[in-house]
């Protein structure tokens, strides 16, 4: 069978018979071969919006299955990759091949050496022109003997610009969620790309609610230079977020130096006991952390960073709420100013954790009770919680 315009076909109705970015290449590469293309190896990569990775690369070899890896920023810098034929098709963009079971095969790329000590007789890389102007690559190799027939070769050439399409709008795709992850969050991001974005979609859930807030930020604002305070809060968050994360949270905002964040109950409230358990894990996990953080500059001399953290279980309005074209995907209700009120009165204890009656209902073994306090917007006092190991001598009082 030797059939490329089917391959062609394929690609241009959207490759849809293959479900994710990396079933594309499987089966393009398995097409391919029944056509008699004699491929060995072959890799795309494609460059990314997100604040850590530069780019990913799918790699097909032979039988295995499609491997995908992450690409940091510093790999840029690095003289590997600056040494690379891919550095090198993305400085000229143009095409690129080596065929390099030729005596006089340019011998300019470490990494060429190593494919041929592999078998490899020919290499060919090619620029995958993106509609925004974005270069992107895909490159082809073989062990056939003597390379890639001119026939073959320009059968590999004729799948570049259909192949460079459905790339792009995989890639948008995945753009698209990396922005909204970064942004609003995995949750929140995924309720987005389902079409909930008219403001005032609402839906109601049930979750744990987290809300902290770092001490003297103000005074730190006024005495620290920018650089410094910036720097500060990313190592601050960055202490926070991860370990959100991990135990199955969604971060949701950030409101200067302070964090909301909601852990999800499922619909019949089953786990809550479990869900507690993981954002206090969370929460003491965030605590060692801090307490290895120094502010900087003369500060650090007399102090280290310190936060409050306010835990509560409640009803929460989750969805999009703004003006005109200007949404934010969020969550409101008394349960989230319940947590805002918690957090104040833990700076006014000194307290660093604390958590209300309904969270404590969760894992009660872990906490000991404050007292009951007045909280503003509601009719009843609230008895407020703090961790066993810290506070199992405080008594309870009535504060106003």
């Amino acid at each position: 069978m030797n059939n490329i315009q089917a391959i062609v076909d394929w690609l241009v109705d959207g490759a849809q018979s293959a479900t994710t970015a990396e079933g594309v290449l499987a089966e393009l590469c398995r097409r391919m071969v029944e056509c008699d293309l004699p491929l060995w190896r072959v890799a795309v990569f494609v460059r990314t919006l997100h604040p850590h990775i530069a780019g990913r690369r799918f790699l097909w070899h032979g039988e295995s299955e499609v491997s995908i890896s992450e690409a940091p920023f510093d790999l840029l810098e690095t003289d590997e990759f600056r040494g690379s034929p891919v550095a090198a098709i993305y400085e000229t963009c143009e095409p690129l091949r080596r065929c390099l079971s030729d005596g006089n095969c340019p011998d300019d790329f470490p990494f060429l050496r190593d494919l041929r000590g592999q078998g490899a007789t020919d290499y060919v890389g090619f620029p995958l022109r993106f509609t925004d102007g974005t270069i992107h690559i895909s490159t082809w190799a073989t062990r056939r003997p003597g390379g890639f027939t001119p026939k073959q070769f320009a059968d590999i050439q004729t799948a570049i610009a259909p192949l460079a399409r459905v790339a792009e709008v995989r890639a948008l795709r995945r753009t698209a969620v990396n922005l909204l992850n970064t942004y609003v969050g995995r949750q929140a991001g995924e309720r987005i790309l389902a079409g909930r974005i008219r403001r005032g979609h609402i839906e109601e859930i049930r979750a744990a609610i987290w809300l902290s807030d770092m001490r003297g930020f103000t005074i730190l604002s006024e005495q620290l230079p920018s650089e410094n305070l910036v720097d500060l809060l990313n190592r601050y968050f960055e202490c926070q977020v991860p370990t959100i994360l991990k135990h199955g949270g969604e971060v949701l905002k950030f409101m200067g130096d302070g964090l909301l964040a909601i852990f999800p109950l499922s619909a019949d409230g089953t786990d809550t006991s479990e869900v507690c358990r993981r954002a206090l894990t969370a929460a003491r996990e965030f605590e060692v952390l801090v307490n290895g953080l120094n502010l900087p500059g003369p500060a650090a001399k007399h102090d280290t960073v310190r936060f409050g953290l306010a835990l509560h279980v409640g009803q929460v309005k989750f969805g999009n709420i703004g003006g005109g074209d200007r949404l934010d995907f969020t969550c409101i209700g008394p349960a989230v100013n319940l947590s805002a009120r918690l957090e104040k009165i833990a700076a006014k204890l000194g307290k660093t954790i604390v958590a209300s009656a309904d969270f404590v209902g969760g894992c009660s073994d872990e906490f000991v009770p404050l007292g009951k306090f007045s909280v503003a917007g509601f009719a009843a006092s609230q008895l407020v919680y703090g961790l066993h190991d810290k506070y199992k001598n405080q008594d309870i009082a009535e504060t106003s």
